[in-house]
């Protein structure tokens, strides 16, 4: 269990060097993934503001006057 040699160090050193390095793969990787993310919020966003008109569709349908329909009364249905 003693310290770390030489060889350890270095590399340790590279793959840090390799992880958060300045133009490396995997800060790519985590800008694309940020942008997938920003674009799925987005895309949600955009469902909710449809789903929204949609309803409101709905609900000016529902609340449209019918036509007079003859209303029964009771003696007519038991008659």
């Amino acid at each position: 269990m003693g310290s770390f040699s030489l060889w350890h160090w270095i590399i340790l050193g590279a793959i840090v060097l390799l992880l958060f390095g300045g133009k490396g793969k995997i800060s790519d990787l985590m800008g694309d993934f940020a942008k997938g993310i920003k674009s799925f919020k987005k895309g949600l966003a955009d469902d909710e503001t449809e789903k929204t008109v949609a309803d409101a569709k709905t609900l000016e349908q529902n609340a449209a006057p019918k036509a007079a329909e003859p209303v029964q009364t009771e003696k007519a249905k038991v008659g």
